[in-house]
């Protein structure tokens, strides 16, 4: 996205950039070598750059303090809750309904960033800076752009199970049969693997030391950036959000209608099971639209990196890292069948250890 400068000034030779060791190598005994100081992946885009802020990029360290706070209260959360959505599932047989499929995919996807990425980032927030390498940086940011378009399709695939269960709910066997619905989370993954490997082509998974994170860099090509927040973001938003819209004008059409038997049946744990999920999307939309608003508004215009102070890139970013706590939680608050299966769990987890 707005690519900043370089890593903080450690020692030039903790990270040599792999992409550049056959030129190193190929040099004769005899001439002078100058190697880049260079402290992190390849790729990073060097203070002064085209889009780049002119000046060394600093933390205060309550910043620091905070990012740091953030993500670890995130990664606790994040494994804890998502673990508890995937054990609830499987356990509880209220629970093991079609839809809950993509609930099940969603809390992976999750749970996902939490086990290897985050982690690398709090490292690289101990450390100042990326200490990990060439290869741990792409393969965070491969998992980073799984977790968040895996995120956002699931979302969709929930949508739209709860609009044909809700909207269409004749058809509604038909179409999410157990077979139909593991063929749906398959495609759902098959599309986010396919969406993400175009950024190994254009060499788009950068380190970005605003964020300590190996990320999408959307300053690489306007064009490719413009692409993927329409396709990633703006597409399945407004896919959503016409299934959700559709149901609520039905859920307000059957409130004021007046003979009960003409009333589709609407029962109130399916009104609260889709008030969970809507949930679900208003705080993913909200966590993630800054960050995707900031690309967006950069590639279309170039001249707004300098203008976007670097703290509002900072905390839209990490505003999007916390969402991947958040749907395990809501799950506890809205859906009385997690809620009381979450406390199974704490239970007999508590009376083992005891």
């Amino acid at each position: 996205m707005l690519n900043g400068p370089t890593f903080r000034d450690h020692d030039p030779m903790r990270l040599v950039d792999p992409w550049h060791l056959p030129q190193l190598m190929s040099l004769e005994d005899n001439e002078p070598i100058m190697v880049e100081r260079t402290l992190g992946p390849r790729n990073s885009t060097p203070a002064g750059e085209e889009g780049a802020p002119g000046h060394h990029y600093q933390s205060f360290p309550w910043v620091v303090t905070v990012l740091a706070g953030v993500l670890i209260t995130t990664i606790v959360v994040d494994v804890i809750g998502n673990l508890l959505v995937i054990v609830s599932v499987f356990r509880n047989r209220k629970l093991r309904k079609a839809g809950n499929a993509f609930v099940v995919s969603l809390a992976l996807a999750d749970l996902v960033v939490a086990i290897y990425p985050y982690p690398l980032v709090l490292t690289a927030i101990f450390h100042d800076g990326w200490i990990a390498g060439y290869i741990h940086c792409q393969i965070s940011g491969f998992l980073m752009g799984l977790s968040v378009i895996g995120s956002i399709f699931n979302i969709t695939g929930i949508a739209i199970n709860r609009y044909c269960y809700i909207c269409h709910s004749l058809k509604y066997d038909k179409l999410f049969s157990s077979s139909n619905t593991m063929c749906y989370v398959v495609l759902v993954w098959a599309l986010t693997i396919l969406a993400i490997v175009p950024n190994w082509f254009v060499e788009s998974l950068q380190y970005d030391p605003r964020v300590y994170s190996c990320t999408f860099a959307q300053s690489v090509s306007s064009l490719y950036t413009i692409t993927v927040v329409v396709v990633h973001f703006i597409l399945p938003i407004g896919i959503v959000t016409y299934c959700y819209l559709r149901i609520w004008i039905l859920v307000i059409q059957v409130r004021r209608r007046v003979k009960p038997d003409s009333r589709p049946k609407i029962k109130p744990h399916d009104l609260r099971n889709f008030l969970t999920m809507f949930v679900v999307f208003v705080l993913f939309a909200v966590c993630w639209a800054p960050l995707n608003l900031i690309g967006l508004a950069v590639a279309l215009d170039s001249r707004l990196s300098r203008a976007i102070p670097e703290w509002l890139f900072t905390a839209s970013y990490f505003m999007a890292y916390f969402n991947s706590c958040l749907n395990a939680v809501v799950y506890g608050v809205l859906n009385h069948n997690f809620r009381k299966e979450y406390k199974r769990i704490i239970l007999i987890i508590f009376k083992f250890h005891c």
